[in-house]
């Protein structure tokens, strides 16, 4: 061995091994170091000839410092953009850069050196097409003849590389650490450069290499000969001598075996016809061990038709002091001595190389993972306000349970796994056929033209009534209330209710010849749209004209709208839940009536969508974070989630109501989303809280004090800010996302809801009876005034008649953790609705327990699933009137009224039924109404 060290005039050490037939490649890829020629002078001065790439080089080469900063800026600025498309967009222009610079190489050698490397995503590892499909896209993409793809050696991957190698695509196998896996990919290669020839079509420029790892081995193998001399194993001198020498021994036979693969007259043949070699690259080449040379898997595998990619460290360090000599062939027989040696002792190299493949994988998608994390930082601090932010004060132990968690869903790749449709996210059921919501969020269940031009058709009429019923009514009406109608296009109404007072109010205030009726329902069989349609079509004189339906294909609404010459059908998705539906037709169709622009409404919406995608890892996936933060709390006892808005943002509070209730609150757990109560100081509640709080730039901030004070107190506050009012629909998706998510940790199926059905077959035994009978089912009142009347379960009408007592009795049951619940069957108007929101805070402030409040029946197709199957906590008062006008309901014995009691009373059944506490207050004609009621309970509270 020569021993030459580099000094003007004198070949560098890196040249010579060129002379010994061995490739030098830099495992290095950096922006900055290619700007400034880096890579020039190490062609021009080592001779060197290749560069490979991996996500660690990228992670270490993006996520740190600023030399991509400008391109991922100028990236996000031309509109919305995923975080992996960030990220190619800026590793092709290197990859790119680094092929350009090695063009010359290529050309001078006939295509027979001169590579750059990009890695396939490490997470199809396992998956063959997907595999072939971006190996594809990434070679159209990066468009050089002297790229190559690397593709890991998994047993799945195998085929995908032959089929690749057969399109004419240059592979760099990579994760190569057996014998037996190199033999595997050597057969890839010769088969399809073989199928190649059958079809007449050239080898000559298809290239390749196996990138055998070395290093890694002998780290585990060490491992495990540490552990035995520590225990004092009586074979440690034996195992002593191992040390160090198992990977080298491995890597030599794998060159012996090549060796005589291409004297065989198999590879001959395919010589003859210009195939190059597929030359074995020896990778993981720099020490682990500082005992060892830092040459030494350099030093000691030199050979003819090799590569060995460098890391810069080693380079430099060969550079300075490394050997040259042609040592692979060397003692050749001392390797198979080694291997044999290994075997005896039971050191299991065969699982050690087979532990090393899954590995080397889940290396890859750890460092994927923090590259892309860091991608999308960087992406959400160019977006600046376009982007709704975040922020969250959590208590420490809490903070330390997200961290594990978000750590432990990245690990098991959530994100991936929520847009892949994995019902094993949840509970394995039929999950995955309730994600369309995910696409549609994108603006793929709409056809965005049709909505703008049933928008300019809108434009004829002066109102539009939605009648609807949860999802298909909570999100417009929180379109409605934050944006309102555009000039020149109909004022929204949205009526979800069978409240006579509520209905006769708004159509006292429209005129039906001047009104366009939407009509929603999923099912199109829900009640509540069907009575309202069958009372403003004969209220519109059976125009059918003046109709359009928005429901699922071939449902009974479907039928309906044509049976009655409906204007339009527009087509939900099967896929969605209703809760889930606010950025589908069932909120789009109502929002183009009101004149809201969709395109840029979906364009507003796209960046929330784009981070919280699957290629974003948990931590930085703002849906993701969220719903392990909410899922979490709520686990750990915090599972009532207080909303807090800006003025602008209020009416938000109802839409998530029901999608965080309905999607989480079952088999006794669950979030109870708290809405619309006022605010206090830290001593009005109790550790069972999590604040989120809503603020629209512009609004006043009334909030901001008393946060910062519920947060130095200990209770976790989450901050979400909104430059404009047309990125609400970015928190409808993080939300759903986060909703989705949060089921996960709390270990529920957030697509079903199996409490809500109940207190519809309750209502319908009632309605039928009537309908049958004329007249409900009588009851008796176990107390009552001249203001109400009280009614109970049976338990509860035991204890006393007297009904200051019965009220006292009732919220003497709360404790903490406890909530009060007000389920209110009145009309939804500000007089209702304040005298609720007074009883509330009492109740609050006297039992430091949350309170929340429903008007029904809307309450029941939303919050209703957790207050009957969520976490059993809830002490509900529900209050029923007997309604003053009544209105009669068109081919029905039962009025608006009757059907309104009968709803009443079968939710209060059903919760009676499921162990809730519940007492119902009547409030009597001519009596003191709803004032009377809250004089009633503010007197027994003090």
């Amino acid at each position: 061995m020569s021993d030459v060290i580099d000094k003007p005039g004198v070949t560098s050490r890196l040249m010579q091994l060129h002379d010994l037939g061995q490739a030098v490649w830099l495992d290095f890829v950096d922006r900055s170091f290619l700007e400034k020629g880096g890579l020039r002078e190490l062609i021009d001065r080592d001779g060197a000839t290749g560069v490979t790439s991996n996500p660690s080089i990228f992670e270490k080469a993006m996520g740190h410092g600023d030399a991509y900063d400008e391109g991922f800026r100028a990236f996000a600025g031309k509109g919305p953009a995923s975080v992996t498309a960030s990220y190619e967009d800026a590793a092709i222009a290197d990859i790119r850069a680094a092929a350009d610079d090695l063009r010359p190489v290529y050309d001078r050698l006939n295509g027979k050196d001169g590579y750059v490397s990009l890695e396939v995503s490490p997470y199809l590892a396992i998956d063959k097409e997907a595999t072939i499909a971006e190996a594809r896209r990434l070679w159209q993409a990066v468009d050089r003849p002297n790229l190559m793809i690397k593709v890991p050696a998994t047993e799945e991957a195998v085929p995908a590389i032959r089929q690749l190698l057969e399109d004419g695509i240059n592979i760099n196998i990579t994760l190569l650490f057996a014998q037996q896996a190199y033999q595997q990919v050597a057969e890839a290669y010769l088969a399809a450069l073989e199928a190649r020839v059958a079809r007449g079509e050239p080898v000559d420029r298809i290239a390749s290499v196996a990138s055998f790892f070395v290093s890694r081995i002998d780290t585990q193998i060490d491992k495990k000969i540490d552990i035995r001399v520590k225990d004092g194993d009586a074979e440690s001198e034996a195992l002593k001598r191992l040390r160090g020498k198992v990977a080298i021994a491995n890597a030599k036979l794998a060159y012996a075996w090549y060796l005589e693969m291409i004297a065989s007259r198999r590879w001959q043949d395919l010589a003859a016809k210009g195939a190059m070699p597929q030359r074995l690259l020896w990778a993981s080449t720099g020490t682990k061990d500082p005992n060892y040379p830092d040459t030494l898997y350099v030093d000691t595998l030199i050979g003819p038709d090799t590569v060995n990619t460098m890391p810069p460290k080693t380079m430099d360090a060969f550079r300075d002091h490394g050997t040259i000599g042609l040592t692979l062939t060397e003692d050749v027989d001392g390797a198979r001595k080694v291997l044999a040696e290994a075997e005896r002792l039971g050191l299991d190299l065969a699982g050690v190389t087979r532990d090393l493949v899954e590995d080397g994988v889940k290396q890859f998608a750890d460092a994927a993972d923090a590259l892309l994390g860091a991608v999308a930082a960087k992406r959400a601090s160019f977006l600046g306000d376009r982007l709704n932010a975040m922020e969250a004060d959590l208590p420490p132990a809490l903070e330390r349970a997200v961290d594990a968690r978000l750590e432990a869903a990245r690990a098991e790749a959530w994100s991936r796994r929520l847009w892949q449709g994995d019902a094993s996210l949840w509970t394995s059921k039929d999950e995955g056929d309730w994600l369309g919501w995910m696409p549609a969020a994108e603006g793929k269940q709409v056809d965005v033209e049709a909505l703008r031009r049933f928008g300019e058709e809108a434009k004829g009429y002066r109102d539009a009534v939605l009648l609807g019923m949860g999802g298909s009514s909570l999100g417009p009406e929180v379109l409605s209330l934050i944006f309102g109608a555009a000039p020149g296009s109909p004022t929204l109404h949205v009526l979800d209710t069978t409240d006579p007072g509520q209905i006769g109010d708004v159509a006292s205030r429209i005129d039906p010849a001047r009104t366009l009726f939407i009509v929603s329902s999923k099912s199109g069989s829900t009640m509540e749209p069907e009575l309202l349609r069958a009372y403003f079509y004969a209220a519109e004189g059976q125009q059918g004209g003046h109709f359009v339906a928005v429901t699922d294909p071939g449902s009974k609404l479907e039928a309906v709208a044509a049976e009655h010459g409906f204007a339009h059908v527009f087509a939900g998705d099967k896929a969605i839940g209703g809760r889930y539906s606010v950025l589908s037709v069932f909120g789009m169709v109502p929002a183009a009536a009101m004149g809201l622009d969709i395109a840029a409404f979906y364009e507003a919406t796209a960046p929330m969508v784009q981070a919280c995608n699957a290629d974003v890892p948990p931590a930085a996936n703002p849906g993701v974070r969220l719903g392990v933060i909410i899922g979490k709390a709520a686990v750990d006892g915090r599972d009532k989630l207080t909303i807090v808005t800006s003025a602008s943002l209020t009416p938000l509070g109802a839409w998530l109501e029901q999608l965080l209730a309905e999607s989480t609150g079952k088999h006794g757990k669950g979030i109870v989303p708290v809405d619309l109560e006022p605010l206090g100081g830290p001593g009005h509640y109790c550790a069972d809280r999590i604040f989120v709080s809503f603020h629209l730039q512009g609004d006043k901030d009334d909030n901001s004090d008393k946060l910062k004070a519920l947060a130095d107190a200990g209770h976790p506050v989450l901050r979400i800010t909104l430059a404009r009012r047309d990125q609400i629909g970015q928190e409808f998706f993080r939300w759903e996302v986060a909703t989705a998510i949060a089921g996960a940790v709390i270990g529920i199926d957030p697509f079903d809801q199996p409490d809500v059905e109940d207190a519809k077959v309750a209502t319908r035994k009632l309605v039928d009876a009537y309908e049958r009978s004329g007249h409900l089912q009588p009851e008796t009142p176990i107390a009552e005034s001249a203001d109400f009347a009280l009614f109970a379960p049976k338990a509860m009408a035991e204890t006393a008649a007297d009904p200051d007592r019965l009220l006292e009795l009732h919220l003497a049951s709360l404790r903490p953790g406890d909530y009060a619940g007000f389920l209110a069957y009145v009309e939804r108007n500000e007089t209702n609705a304040e005298a609720i929101g007074a009883m509330r805070v009492a109740v609050r402030d006297a039992k430091s327990v949350a309170t929340v409040a429903g008007f029904g029946p809307r309450f029941l197709h939303s919050t209703g699933q957790a207050y009957k199957g969520g976490p059993n906590s809830g002490a509900f008062l529900t209050i029923t009137r007997d309604p003053d006008p009544d209105l009669s309901i068109p081919g029905h014995q039962a009025s608006f009224g009757t059907i309104q009691i009968a709803q009443a009373r079968g939710d209060m059944d059903v919760l009676a039924e499921r162990g809730r506490r519940v007492l119902r207050v009547h409030l009597k004609k001519g009596g003191g109404g709803i004032a009377a009621l809250k004089a009633a309970l503010l007197r027994v509270l003090s």
